[in-house]
């Protein structure tokens, strides 16, 4: 048992620093592509390799629970990966990686609010308030940041759509499908309603810049380790672990971004930045967890 739990563990790790790393691998492929065509390239990747891991026919399943894959795939592929590519174009990765993780904010506003299926608690606001601080410390023009209200903007509305991307996948988990079926039904609508941007952005196919080791390593990275294999490993992550255990993890995926963006793109934060990313990541930990980390704290004492 004790094993099992050691790798759930190593599963939820290698999950977080590979999705930590995405932001850089997108940072170094935008140099010679469009955002559309990393974008576009990468889940054509990750689909051809989720037909491969699950090849079993996954048939269709009435109206309206097509409509839900279908605005699932516009949420969750289609808007949120265009809208990060092109916020990483503006802004430090780094940057991008913090402000996008306040996802769970908007989730839960719009829960609230618009679906009044969940109230909002102290903690909530209190962890809503520092991270809000937490983007204001960094969005302060300095030597080392300068802001860039595009590329904010767009990383903000990319953590909204998110939102709306997990509040489907809540919907569509209640239906019991099998979840590697399932997302790869909403990687084809993502990658479908990708299509009509390759006539707006004059999409290039160009083989040659695939012949650039970097540019082939980092396509590969995006579309079967992190779209696919990523999948797969953090389903079993979440099973052997639970899914709060291991969704503790994620508030680690930003920190990996800022370490590997200081190592490979040479990205510098200064101390009011770095500050601001301390704070918007406990914000968003106390908004979260806190519930489920006074449970586990109970639970040890006794």
């Amino acid at each position: 048992m004790q094993n099992t739990n050691y790798l759930g563990h190593l599963y939820a790790i290698f999950c977080v620093l590979v999705w930590g790393s995405t932001f850089i691998s997108t940072k170094v492929l935008l140099i010679d592509f469009a955002p559309f065509e990393i974008l576009f390239t990468r889940f054509i990747l990750g689909f051809l390799a989720m037909c491969v891991i699950m090849p079993k026919f996954f048939g269709f399943k009435g109206i309206k629970k097509e409509l839900l894959f279908a605005l699932a795939g516009l949420f969750g592929v289609t808007l949120y990966f265009l809208l990060e590519n092109i916020a990483l174009v503006y802004v430090y990765a780094s940057i991008v990686s913090v402000l996008v993780v306040v996802a769970p904010f908007f989730t839960a506003l719009i829960n609230h609010f618009i679906m009044h299926d969940e109230k909002l608690s102290m903690h909530f606001f209190v962890g809503f308030i520092l991270s809000i601080i937490g983007i204001a410390l960094i969005s302060l023009p300095s030597n080392d940041v300068i802001f860039n209200l595009t590329g904010y903007s767009f990383a903000l509305l990319a953590a909204l759509v998110w939102a709306c991307y997990l509040i489907c996948i809540k919907k569509i988990q209640n239906y019991g499908y099998n979840t590697l079926m399932v997302t790869r039904r909403i990687f084809a609508y993502g990658i479908l309603m990708l299509c009509p941007f390759a006539f707006i952005t004059d999409f290039d196919f160009k083989f040659e810049l695939y012949a650039n080791k970097i540019n082939l390593f980092n396509m590969l990275f995006l579309g079967l380790c992190a779209s696919a294999l990523c999948f797969v490993v953090w389903n079993n992550s979440v099973k052997l672990l639970g899914v709060l255990k291991a969704s503790a993890y994620i508030y680690a995926i930003p920190v990996v971004t800022v370490v590997v963006a200081v190592i490979i793109l040479d990205e510098r934060l200064d101390m009011i930045s770095s500050i601001g990313i301390v704070l918007t990541i406990l914000g968003l930990i106390i908004s979260e967890s806190y519930d489920n980390i006074k449970n586990i704290l109970r639970k040890n004492i006794k």
